[in-house]
């Protein structure tokens, strides 16, 4: 693209919890989706607040709403947001709030893959490197499946140590951590990378299990844009 040329749109809110979420979200925009103009609101301080309180308490929903009203509202190249995309895995009735409130689009961010996971098969594999991420997902995991009418089993693990090392700029030890407890589990018909930080790892996650691997950012863009193009007149 030249300079001063300007994308087609539309334009994409995106809602970060954790930096790390940031690289292949953008990643996965520019590979499957370069017309669309993704933007970034980023609240450092929601994934620790989370770990403090231990539990997803009503304050924290009201932020979402603040969070989500702002990224509603914003205005500029593209138009006018089209469409939100939380990045932030362990937050889930939160953002079913968000849902609730806003008239456009609005997507957790592990709704598209678990979408696809269930497609795959009903004994699906799990993980993720956020303690507090897990009982969120498995729960939407779930409920995702009586809404099909079918019954699966989770088997889930948590990847301890590997967001240490991705925050300290050792992602090669992030990716050898994931591929270590992946190679543990028992064969399922997917294993779902639980967290956009985790995506990283899906060459080092696939080369040790032979489940198909399943992450987040690609499939997240891909349903956005279906659904923007079946909403579109």
């Amino acid at each position: 693209m030249k300079p001063g040329e300007s994308r087609r749109g539309p334009r994409i809110a995106l809602i970060h919890a954790l930096a790390e979420s940031l690289p292949p979200i953008h990643q996965a925009f520019k590979q499957h989706w370069p017309e669309a103009i993704p933007f970034d609101v980023f609240d450092s301080s929601l994934a620790p607040d989370l770990a403090h309180a231990g539990k997803l308490e009503p304050a924290m929903i009201d932020r979402f709403l603040t969070l989500g009203r702002y990224a509603a509202a914003a205005e500029g190249e593209g138009g006018r947001t089209a469409a939100i995309l939380f990045t932030c895995s362990a937050f889930g009735p939160a953002i079913d709030a968000v849902k609730k409130a806003l008239p456009m689009p609005v997507l957790r961010p592990n709704e598209a893959t678990f979408n696809r996971a269930l497609d795959m098969g009903r004994h699906i594999g799990l993980m993720v490197t956020f303690p507090p991420s897990l009982p969120a997902l498995e729960a939407e995991l779930r409920q995702m499946a009586a809404e099909r009418g079918v019954e699966i089993s989770i088997t889930s693990r948590v990847i301890e140590g590997a967001l240490a090392a991705l925050k300290s700029g050792d992602g090669e030890k992030h990716d050898r951590l994931a591929a270590a407890v992946a190679a543990e589990m028992p064969s399922t018909d997917c294993l779902i990378l639980g967290q956009f930080s985790l995506a990283q790892a899906a060459p080092a996650v696939q080369a040790a299990v032979s489940s198909p691997v399943l992450t987040t950012p690609r499939t997240a863009v891909e349903q956005l844009r279906s659904m923007l193009k079946a909403s579109a007149p």
